[in-house]
């Protein structure tokens, strides 16, 4: 790890003057993701400005919106009595992420920008397109058990390893930033990006702008019939092969809304919106499930050591469906 600077402003505006001054800083918070960049070389910030202290810790409801503060912990988003009463999906998701002791360290905000787990991309001596451009993508022919069958291009098939994203996506969730030019809302489905020709590009921030919260809409109906299913190799501090974040609006049997989102495929948190065209509206049975998950994942490739996916993708679908209407 190299040397460097160390700041704590007391103010968002002081936060974003700082970055914005100096183009090698980035903004630290737990640093569950950063520090471990840090000391494999990785990334290498020559000052990081700690944004501990800025007041965007609070998660309260403002009528059918709950706000909740980039730098609310995992853990205290996971068990407050908003989201777990408004949003249970959400809740489900971050107690599915990682251990009990990274959730007690990592921010809501930070969750939202950590960088895949790759291993190509951790070790700087193989070849990375995200790492460094231009010198290739090493998972495309090598050890690919854990990357994208979805959105996936050339130049990189990692996956965003976040829980909390795959249940914001489906939640229709939007991302509050502040920067130099103002504040500004981004849909959360607009906010990560996928790879193409500049897998470098993680998410769609600009320079000198920091994350100050979430903001989510409230729906009672898909409340009720939510669930978070994460597919993982062990039970606790593991990312996810597949998930899948689902709500339904039920009118008896019949599904009068559906919103899906997979993760542990893509780039990006992926949405399942022709999944959910296709339910709508539709009586909750194993065969429409069937093939609401073969239109969702129709798209799909194997790159060779992940070809599972291509059948626990859709696996995973059909079971969390099956298991919120009690098929």
């Amino acid at each position: 790890m190299i040397n460097f600077d160390y700041s704590k402003p007391a103010t968002v505006g002081a936060a974003i003057t700082a970055l914005s001054k100096d183009t090698k800083a980035k903004f630290i918070a737990g640093g569950t993701n950063l520090v471990d960049l840090m000391k494999r070389g990785v990334t290498t910030p020559e000052k990081l400005i700690d944004i501990t202290g800025l007041p965007l810790k609070g998660i309260e409801q403002s009528g059918t919106v709950v706000r909740i503060g980039a730098l609310a912990l995992n853990s205290e988003v996971a068990e407050n009595d908003i989201v777990k009463k408004q949003l249970p999906l959400l809740s489900q998701a971050l107690k599915a992420g990682a251990s009990a002791q990274i959730r007690n360290m990592a921010t809501v905000g930070g969750n939202m920008l950590q960088r895949t787990r790759c291993g190509y991309f951790y070790d700087t001596a193989m070849p990375c397109n995200k790492r460094e451009p231009g010198t290739g993508c090493g998972a495309l022919q090598g050890y690919n058990r854990m990357h994208a069958i979805l959105g996936a291009s050339d130049s990189c098939i990692a996956v965003h390893p976040s829980d909390m994203c795959v249940a914001l996506a489906a939640l229709d969730a939007t991302v509050v930033v502040q920067g130099p030019g103002g504040t500004r809302k981004l849909p959360f489905l607009d906010f990560h990006r996928l790879p193409g020709n500049t897998p470098e590009k993680d998410n769609n921030l600009q320079r000198g702008e920091l994350i100050t919260g979430v903001e989510v809409p409230v729906n009672p109906s898909l409340a009720q019939h939510s669930l978070y299913t994460k597919i993982r190799d062990r039970a606790s501090y593991a990312f996810a092969l597949v998930s899948v974040a689902a709500a339904l609006d039920m009118k008896g049997k019949t599904i009068r809304q559906a919103r899906l989102a997979m993760g542990g495929v893509a780039h990006k948190p992926w949405r399942l919106t022709i999944a959910e065209n296709f339910l709508q509206g539709k009586e909750a049975t194993v065969a429409n499930f069937q093939q609401a998950a073969s239109l969702a994942l129709k798209e799909a490739k194997g790159y060779g050591y992940n070809n599972f996916k291509l059948t626990l993708g859709p696996n995973t679908l059909v079971q969390t469906l099956k298991t919120l209407t009690g098929v």
